[in-house]
C-alpha cells in the first residue's frame, strides 16, 4: 500500500486532515488518520469515537469491531476509542438510529461521496480528553 501526499488529504470541512486516533492505531494505512487512496475501495473516511451502541449494531450487521484480527493488524475496538469507519456502515447505523460521534477536521473528504456532509454535522463531537463516559 502506499499512502497518498499529506498535502493532499482535506478533511470534510475544507481544510487539513487532521489525525484520528493512535491509541489503538487507526486508518486504512495505520497511520492514525483516516487518509484514503485508490487501495481504499472499502473508503475507511470516517473518523468516529466508537459507543457501545455503534459497536453492538455494527456486529449485529456484519461488522465485528470488537474481535481484535491480529493478521489484519486490528486490535478490536471498545467505547471511546477512536477509529477510522468504512463510511457506508458508518451511514448504515446513520440511518439506524444509532450512529458514532464524527470527528469532522478528522474525517477525509472522500465520506461525502457517500455520507451527506448534514449527517455528519449532526453528529460532530469534539474528543473529549477522557472518553470513557461513551460506554
Amino acid at each position: 500500500m502506499t499512502q497518498p501526499e499529506a498535502a493532499q488529504a482535506h478533511n470534510v470541512l475544507g481544510g487539513p486532515l487532521e489525525p484520528c486516533g493512535t491509541d489503538p492505531i487507526t486508518g486504512f494505512y495505520r497511520d492514525g488518520c483516516c487518509s484514503s487512496g485508490p487501495e481504499d475501495v472499502g473508503s475507511h473516511t470516517v473518523c468516529a469515537v466508537m459507543t457501545a451502541d455503534f459497536l453492538e449494531h455494527q456486529q449485529r450487521t456484519g461488522n465485528d469491531l470488537l474481535t481484535p484480527l491480529p493478521d489484519y493488524q486490528f486490535p478490536g475496538l471498545a467505547p471511546g476509542d477512536r477509529w477510522c469507519v468504512v463510511a457506508a456502515r458508518w451511514l448504515l447505523s446513520f440511518e439506524a438510529g444509532v450512529p458514532a460521534p464524527v470527528v469532522l477536521a478528522s474525517t477525509h473528504r472522500r465520506a461525502l461521496e457517500l455520507v451527506p456532509i448534514e449527517a455528519l454535522q449532526s453528529c460532530a463531537v469534539d474528543v473529549p480528553s477522557d472518553a470513557s463516559g461513551l460506554s
